[in-house]
């Protein structure tokens, strides 16, 4: 029977295929007593469910080559090691023998044991492995329950699989995708998590906060998912699927007529030049910035190196991938961040942090670096042979003081006075600048500026602190508005500091990729954008139809505007004034 749920949009396009339950938040624990002649088929099924855990893990790690497979290799091989440990599997096997439990619920009492020994522990990092544990007993439970629609098979067999899931760690999507995972539907999160933004990076479907998805749907359930209106169907109807094929289409062509724009430069209407990087993390990313035209890479992420690992990544190890970005970019210019990690993340990488409270308040950016400088070396010396192939700028991101930008230029500055007398070439000027995304750094960038020798405005952060609504938090989703007056007063006066100063600035949050922003951000005076290299056409399409001076005229009244309805209100003055496609209030929002 035709099911339509209903979450947020968090990566654009559509998918059909079939659901697969992965790592839900509830399973079908069957509790019944098992009967004794049961319990030798019931062994049988849970070894299937074991033996299918294990051939997905050793095909995912066959999957995956290059960067990824270093990224994601031990954590694969740690999972493979769990699901091969006699004492795991015996124990489950003990329950069902003796205690006359169900294979569902065998394992759930065997996590719920593990789990409480490893949260006992007082090591942080091994406490986090208790996620390990979670992680292997979750595929296991979807192997047991996996049931194929017998009315859907014959298409079902056709298409791929469609990750439904509570949720999902940003470092298990690379391998999804490599995989053939064709979309992701979760029952929370939020369409600015990390997990939502590499989404929209691998071009992969995503709908958040389907808060009915993993009661309604099963597994082998045929599903389509338009990540564009958030909506799932599930057993999709004869119409449903006319529509799918019609997107197909109209997606083929439009990427054809997009493709027209790649060798063009970006200028509005009345022609007024503006510069289009990327943000990456991947080679991939670098690939498709250079095919689509970009100005170079405003953002490279360099938390990937350090994410699901026991080991910190050594200089060599970052060297040869920043060399290989820089190299990948042919003489465009490349901005390299510098790790940007807190205690919420840092227990799947090698670093071990103490616990937090508030890791989105901590030590995290340039706090974790400035106390751990030698980790901070290591990065900017790799930072600094790379850009010896090439125009390389270092961002620094969570700046809230001019002092951490001062300690930062010392560390930079001896890094480079080392590797000289090491014989290395190192450019005379490797510019620093400073990610503006804590409303402190906003506020009080007029006093630091001449510190920075460019600007970078995160605003996916910037928004998140400055509202106080954490931006993973789907309940509070109504409330993470880029639109606030808050927000827009803090980006113009961001913007024009930087202007008056003759220092670059530009904007590489999510803004920066959503077309529905783009007259708003050069009506503010923005000349530079910085986003995934994916939309970058659509937004050099967005920018060729709109006059850049009739929109200035109206930055005032928007500045002015009180609330959120006088806002939209001057939105929709300034796009009929400025835009020759005009877009509506309501689109212009998020």
């Amino acid at each position: 029977m035709r099911l339509v749920l209903t979450g947020s949009g968090a990566s654009r396009g559509m998918a059909l295929g079939r659901a697969r339950l992965e790592h839900p938040s509830r399973y079908l624990v069957d509790e019944r007593p098992l009967p004794e002649d049961e319990i030798d088929a019931e062994i049988e099924r849970l070894k299937r469910a074991i033996e299918i855990a294990r051939e997905e893990l050793s095909l995912l790690r066959e999957k995956l080559h290059g960067t990824m497979a270093r990224e994601v290799a031990e954590f694969i091989d740690a999972h493979s090691l769990m699901l091969a440990d006699r004492e795991l599997t015996s124990g489950i096997f003990d329950l069902i023998r003796r205690g006359r439990y169900r294979a569902s619920a065998a394992l759930k009492m065997q996590r719920d044991r593990l789990v409480a020994v490893f949260e006992a522990m007082d090591d942080p990092y091994l406490r986090s492995r208790k996620e390990d544990v979670e992680h292997v007993i979750a595929r296991v439970q979807a192997g047991l329950q996996r049931e194929s629609s017998t009315e859907e098979r014959k298409l079902a067999s056709r298409v791929g699989e469609i990750l439904v899931s509570d949720t999902v760690a940003p470092s298990e999507l690379v391998p999804l995708a490599e995989l053939g995972v064709l979309g992701v539907v979760l029952s929370s999160g939020s369409r600015v998590s990390h997990g939502a933004i590499l989404a929209r990076s691998l071009h992969l479907p995503m709908i958040v906060a389907a808060h009915d998805a993993l009661g309604a749907i099963r597994d082998d359930d045929l599903i389509l998912i338009d990540g564009e209106s958030g909506v799932v169907i599930v057993h999709p109807a004869s119409t449903d699927l006319a529509r799918y094929r019609n997107w197909q289409r109209e997606s083929l062509q439009r990427s054809k007529q997009l493709a027209l724009l790649a060798d063009r430069d970006t200028r509005t209407r009345d022609g007024v030049a503006i510069a289009l990087h990327a943000n990456a993390e991947s080679t991939a990313d670098i690939a498709q910035a250079r095919a689509s035209g970009a100005a170079g890479i405003g953002l490279y992420r360099t938390e990937f190196l350090f994410l699901q690992r026991r080991e910190l990544p050594d200089e060599e190890e970052q060297y040869q991938v920043y060399r290989e970005v820089v190299l990948g970019m042919g003489g465009l210019p490349v901005t390299i961040r510098t790790l940007d990690l807190g205690a919420d993340k840092a227990d799947s990488s090698g670093l071990v942090l103490d616990d937090e409270e508030n890791p989105a308040l901590g030590v995290r950016g340039v706090r974790l670096s400035l106390r751990h400088p030698q980790l901070m070396r290591t990065q900017l010396r790799a930072i600094l042979r790379a850009s010896a192939y090439g125009p390389v700028r270092v961002l620094v991101p969570m700046i809230c003081a001019a002092e951490e930008m001062l300690e930062m230029r010392r560390l930079l500055r001896e890094c480079a006075r080392d590797l000289r007398t090491e014989g290395y070439e190192i450019p005379d000027n490797v510019e620093l600048g400073a990610m503006i995304e804590v409303p402190a750094a906003a506020i009080a960038l007029p006093n630091m500026i001449r510190e920075l020798d460019f600007i970078a405005i995160g605003t996916n952060d910037l928004v998140q602190y400055t509202l106080a609504v954490d931006r993973n938090n789907d309940h509070l989703a109504n409330l993470y508005d880029p639109l606030h007056p808050a927000v827009l007063k803090l980006l113009a006066q961001t913007i024009a500091t930087a202007h008056r100063a003759g220092k670059r600035v530009s904007l590489c949050g999510e803004m920066a990729g959503d077309r529905r922003h783009t007259a708003l951000l050069l009506a503010l005076g923005l000349t530079d954008f910085s986003m995934h290299p994916g939309v970058l056409l659509e937004v050099r399409e967005t920018i060729g139809a709109i006059d850049r001076e009739q929109l200035r005229k109206h930055a005032a009244a928007l500045l002015r505007a009180p609330t959120r309805e006088r806002i939209e209100r001057a939105l929709t003055r300034m796009h009929a004034a400025g835009a020759t496609v005009a877009i509506t209030a309501t689109e212009s929002t998020s």
